[in-house]
């Protein structure tokens, strides 16, 4: 018995068949095709675009909106929990105080606080004379006019380590992006102006990196002293420069 359809007699079988056929041979010629090329390409650098890479540069500048203050306490004595103490309770006063001027808890921290062994060397002997105890503590000023007070306050209520004040902007998302766009504009305008140069015309970005930063102002250096407790200082924010410095790689034909 014969299974195999008469081709005469089955006319789609044989068309569908011959279509099987036509799509193997297809198949095979383009793998073919392939490994030939690819076997021309060995030895040989691969074809790369035509592009050149620009640096563009932005700046915008804005208004500091925090200040940082950092506020230490330093004291010696012969034991340590009346050195402690005492530093605990000019803390808690300073504390306070700064919640009476309206800083919230949130932007209170202590970043520091730590006990050392005082010495004192005598005929190659080392001996334990007392005790310090240091104590930092990290304020978040969010309304400026407020800076002068808070300094203030704390070298009033016993503060001896006032190192100085830094200002930032809180979130300068927004700012970073205008110096950004300014930058990549930068960037586009350098590229056209050498791409007209040379004959060629810019056709599209390929590759492009950011680098960016904020200019602090120098800081505001207070110091405490034996007459410290008077008018609160004038504190000048200043600006900021918030800086976007970009690569840009560009082709062109």
């Amino acid at each position: 018995m014969n299974f195999w359809p008469k081709f005469r007699e089955n006319p789609i079988f044989a068309a569908l068949l011959a279509a099987l056929f036509v799509l193997i041979l297809a198949l095979v010629g383009v793998r073919t095709w392939n490994d030939v090329s690819a076997h021309k390409q060995i030895g040989r650098a691969p074809l790369s675009r035509d592009t050149i890479t620009i640096d563009g540069l932005g700046k915008v500048t804005g208004k500091p909106t925090l200040a940082v203050v950092d506020v230490g306490l330093y004291a010696e004595g012969q034991d340590v929990p009346t050195v402690q103490q005492s530093n605990s309770n000019k803390v808690n006063a300073i504390i306070a105080a700064m919640k009476d001027l309206g800083m919230a808890e949130a932007d209170l921290q202590t970043s520091n606080y730590s006990i050392s062994p005082k010495f004192d060397y005598k005929n190659g002997t080392q001996n334990v004379v007392g005790y310090t105890v240091s104590q930092s503590l990290t304020v978040k000023v969010r309304d400026l006019a407020k800076v002068g007070a808070v300094l203030a306050k704390a070298g009033q209520l016993g503060a001896n380590q006032i190192n100085g004040v830094t200002f930032t902007i809180d979130d300068p998302t927004q700012l970073k992006q205008e110096a950004r766009k300014k930058a990549l504009a930068d960037a586009y305008a350098k590229a056209k102006e050498l791409s007209e140069a040379m004959g060629v015309q810019v056709v599209k970005v390929v590759t492009f990196s950011e680098s960016s930063s904020a200019n602090t102002p120098v800081p505001y250096l207070y110091r405490t002293d034996a007459a410290i407790g008077g008018a609160a200082p004038d504190i000048q924010a200043g600006s900021l420069d918030v800086v976007s410095d970009v690569s840009v790689t560009f082709e062109i034909r």
